[in-house]
């Protein structure tokens, strides 16, 4: 065997190797320890914590350390928090890929629940845009908690007065999704034809009212139980997806935005027209290591031989896009759709419900509960 060859395959041994090594590293699951306990005296709330990767049933309800707003900063009691995927994902630690930033063997934050609504406590030195009394909502990791402290200039606004505080907490990650996703991944103008695949869904339910509220043809596509939903949220159109498949059926799109993942890409492009765009928001979820990631990277690698746009989008909170998505709760464009509340303590079963992809719209966790609203 020649130098060169003798060094070209101790490169191919090291590579297999360093990926056999990350795959053990990733997918080692540490033990679960006990919440840490708060100073004696000091101020506490209840929340729940995620001491280490694994089934909803390891969650904890725990007395924690109340925290404290610093300078720039809002202390928010929550009155009620949304459920997303993405706690579903944190909670498992899947696709395994993601533990390299969310923390190997556990979480590298116990805190768990990213969407939010409730009114301010307290304020830090320098806010002056909000006061105590406010009621707000937005985006924060540990809003499954009585109190949470997020940054002023950060992914919080003041709540529209024309809705609760339960339906402006089913807001935040989905709609923000679906602005992004019509509006800037899917550069939808009016008078064109768009298809929302997993219409009923929580990113779905405001894709279809945000395409509408743009002018667009709306087509959304469902199972028979939430035809009616799906229309009474303004679609234009409705294909049940139990006795139609979109993709066979003949009709082009200019855009689609795919919620589900059931579709190859092949398929997909075929419901388009040659010059249209497809946004994925997600992909099949059955690989463990990439998930959803896995289309999205061969979408990515076939664009340059196809015709059509495909776009993989990872949603960003931002305080502008909160704002726009508070005007249209405010002047009735937008409007939530609340599957199932839960109380706090109900967290394990609400991401359980969740992981089933069975809710129609959004599932909440209710803290101080709407008078207005039904009871969780």
């Amino acid at each position: 065997m020649t130098r060169r060859r003798r060094i070209l395959w101790s490169l191919a041994a090291s590579i297999v190797l360093a990926v056999a090594a990350l795959a053990l590293v990733l997918r080692y699951e540490s033990s679960c320890p006990p919440a840490p306990a708060p100073a004696t005296g000091a101020a506490t709330m209840q929340a729940i914590h995620q001491a280490c990767y694994g089934p909803p049933s390891q969650l904890q309800l725990v007395r924690v350390a109340r925290p404290q707003p610093g300078a720039g900063e809002l202390l928010v009691r929550v009155h009620a928090a949304g459920v997303n995927p993405l706690d579903w994902h944190y909670l498992h630690g899947q696709p395994y890929f993601m533990r390299l930033s969310s923390g190997i063997g556990r979480q590298s934050d116990p805190r768990t629940g990213v969407d939010f609504a409730g009114t301010v406590e307290a304020v830090g030195d320098g806010v002056e845009r909000f006061r105590p009394g406010d009621a707000v909502f937005g985006v924060r990791n540990g809003a499954f908690a009585e109190y949470l402290v997020v940054a002023a200039d950060r992914n919080v606004v003041h709540k529209p007065e024309a809705i609760g505080f339960e339906a402006a907490a089913a807001v935040p990650i989905a709609a923000l999704t679906a602005l992004q996703a019509v509006r800037d991944a899917g550069r939808l103008q009016a008078g064109q034809r768009v298809l929302v695949n997993g219409a009923s869904g929580g990113v779905g339910t405001f894709a279809v009212q945000i395409a509408k509220a743009l002018g667009g043809h709306v087509t959304g596509v469902s199972s028979s139980r939430n035809v009616d939903l799906v229309r009474a949220l303004g679609a234009d159109a409705v294909i049940d997806y139990g006795r139609e498949d979109f993709t066979r059926g003949g009709r082009r799109y200019d855009l689609i935005i795919d919620n589900v993942g059931n579709h190859d890409l092949a398929a997909l492009r075929r419901a388009l027209h040659e010059d249209g765009t497809l946004v994925m928001v997600t992909g099949p979820k059955h690989n463990r290591w990439l998930g959803p990631l896995a289309r999205m990277l061969w979408a990515r690698l076939s664009a340059p031989f196809v015709s059509q746009t495909q776009v993989s989008l990872l949603a960003s909170s931002n305080p502008v896009d909160l704002a726009t998505l508070r005007d249209m709760l405010a002047d009735g464009r937008l409007r939530p759709v609340i599957d199932r509340r839960f109380a706090l303590s109900e967290v394990p079963a609400a991401i359980d419900w969740q992981g089933q992809g069975r809710s129609r719209g959004k599932n909440v966790i209710v803290l101080i509960p709407d008078p207005t609203a039904p009871a969780p």
